[in-house]
């Protein structure tokens, strides 16, 4: 039924565009000749900027266990076409790899920092003479 009904709808728009182009047919008759001169220098101006679309058939069909593929421009699988391919994956890999890396490096640089800083303050004296400071002391050297 959706079928009947857009095949209407299409011939209805085709009249009704053939009447709107020839009731502007009709009417360019009675305009004076500097208005048709500048429409038809608009015309040209819109016609030399037009996008010119160039159709690409597909040029191979490729059929495998009931799946088919288009092969667009031709089976052209040489070598810049496998490193086209393969490029983008190398440089993902190369990418997470410094991630990684330059994550790593910030971690270490984070411990160095605190490090430095328990290494570089002064402890009091009472500290050497708490036991858990001891414990401490001897649970570090065991590990």
């Amino acid at each position: 039924m959706k079928t009947f009904d857009s095949t209407l709808n299409e011939s209805y728009q085709d009249r009704l565009g053939h009447n709107i182009a020839s009731r502007l047919t009709d009417s360019t008759q009675n305009l004076p000749n500097d208005i048709s001169e500048r429409l038809k220098a608009a015309r040209m101006q819109a016609l030399a900027m037009r996008k010119v679309v160039k159709l690409q058939t597909a040029s191979d069909i490729n059929m495998n266990g009931g799946a088919g593929t288009l092969n667009m421009g031709g089976s052209d699988n040489g070598l810049w076409t496998r490193l086209g391919s393969f490029i983008p994956l190398v440089a993902l890999v190369v990418g997470l790899l410094a991630i990684a890396v330059v994550q790593e490096q910030r971690r270490v640089d984070e411990i160095a920092e605190i490090d430095i800083e328990l290494l570089a303050d002064e402890l009091p004296p009472a500290a050497y003479t708490d036991p858990g400071f001891l414990h401490y002391l001897n649970a570090n050297r065991r590990d």
